[in-house]
């Protein structure tokens, strides 16, 4: 009996490297796109193009708001919650305990008292420092919260896959996405740390229907109840102008995901500008190399603002300077943000196209994580995301090729460090 205890033990620990191994070294796919298509990216066909892609329908009559830091967007979001008449619903990567998660709290508990459908969908490893008994007012008032991805021995295979969405819909008619979550780095200045720069958008009209769809995947992983009723997802007609889609994207069994064909669609398609705004800049080979092809081939403009000092991984931002030495061979100009941690994940392409999510431009967002985007063609929008990209710039340091050639060996040895644990970062 202790020989086949001794053998379950050491199959489990071989299972278990085996596991971390596959994790950090499986190679990521290389999408290459041998025929890029011919239609203009502001056609209807490239926009039904893209859609089936993405496996979006491309709503008409969107209105999507620009909401500029914690500021803007956290205030946007209780205004709607207080609002709320039918039902509430909210998936984050981070809720973290402080000044700004209390406020939601009370919110929420608010709207359960009345009567209001509470439902919270939290990944287990993002918010991992918030417990049930952090709701339990909003519990006893009748609201649902669950952690996505818990630590059970079942999910062993899976616990790669996190939530990184950030997502809150509100009766089914206005929607908040982006990059941030629920914590007071985004809320407000403490001491020397500057609030994080980030960016939300507020959506109504009939994309909403598809951000409630997107809560509904990962509600019912996490609790087990299917979202059903019309009132969940009610006609939503708005004067907006917008022609857009989200974008649900979460890994399947062949390493693709959604978010990695949006990204790499749209660069290989851009004939004048692409402007990326990232906080974790590591693109894989196939990305870099349709970044220099649009340069280099097309002459597009490839500008990209990543974090300075004020970077919240130290490590993410050494493997991410690793790469940067081809993209300025071929005239990519990457800024570093210099007032604080910015977290914005943006790209305008073109001025044309728009997208806002929270989607990384990384290996894990591209295969790892479950993440949503809102993809807009309209030039409205992008004018007005290029506006704050502008902004933004003027706060950012360059880096020229002769900059980064004249690294330390320190800072070199830092980045094949970071190499090793690049996917998981």
């Amino acid at each position: 009996m202790g020989t086949f205890l001794l053998v379950i033990t050491i199959s489990g620990i071989a299972l278990q490297v085996l596991l971390l191994i596959l994790a950090l070294f499986e190679p990521g796919l290389e999408y290459r796109i041998a025929e890029p298509p011919s239609c203009p990216l502001d056609s209807d066909d490239f926009t039904r193009m893209l859609a089936v892609l993405a496996e979006a329908e491309p709503h008409t009559g969107t209105s999507v708001e620009v909401l500029t830091n914690g500021d803007q967007f956290y205030e946007a979001e209780l205004a709607a919650i207080a609002a709320a008449k039918s039902h509430v619903c909210l998936e984050a990567y981070i809720f973290q305990k402080g000044e700004i998660a209390t406020r939601f709290i009370q919110a929420l508990t608010e709207r359960a008292r009345a009567g209001v459908k509470v439902r919270i969908v939290l990944d287990a490893v993002g918010s991992f420092n918030t417990w049930r008994h952090t709701f339990r007012e909003l519990i006893a008032a009748g609201g649902e919260v669950h952690w996505y991805m818990p630590f059970r021995w079942y999910n062993l295979t899976r616990y790669n896959n996190r939530t990184h969405r950030e997502l809150v819909v509100v009766v089914g008619t206005v929607g908040f996405l982006g990059g941030a979550g629920v914590a007071d780095h985004w809320y407000k200045s403490r001491r020397r740390h500057k609030r994080w720069r980030d960016t939300m958008v507020r959506v109504e009209g009939h994309a909403v229907a598809s951000l409630q769809s997107i809560f509904a995947e990962n509600w019912v992983e996490a609790s087990g109840e299917l979202l059903t009723g019309a009132r969940y997802y009610p006609e939503c007609d708005t004067p907006g102008v917008a022609s857009a889609m989200v974008i649900d994207s979460t890994p399947s069994a062949g390493r693709s995901t959604r978010a990695r064909m949006l990204f790499q669609t749209l660069i290989a398609c851009a004939q004048r500008s692409i402007h990326v705004t990232t906080p974790y800049f590591l693109p894989d080979r196939g990305a870099r190399q349709a970044l220099i092809d649009a340069m280099s081939k097309r002459g597009v403009e490839v500008k990209i603002i990543v974090p300075g000092k004020h970077s919240d991984h130290l490590l993410t931002r050494r493997s991410s300077r690793r790469l940067y030495g081809d993209l300025l061979k071929h005239g990519a100009q990457i800024y570093e943000y210099q007032p604080a941690m910015i977290h914005t994940k943006s790209l305008v392409v073109d001025g044309v196209w728009s997208v806002v999510g929270s989607t990384n431009f990384d290996s894990r967002s591209f295969g790892l994580n479950d993440e949503m985007n809102l993809a807009a063609r309209d030039e409205a929008l992008a004018d007005r995301m290029e506006q704050d990209f502008q902004r933004d710039l003027a706060d950012s340091h360059r880096i020229t090729y002769k900059r980064w050639r004249r690294r330390s060996p320190f800072e070199r040895i830092h980045e094949w460090l970071g190499w090793i644990v690049e996917r998981q970062e």
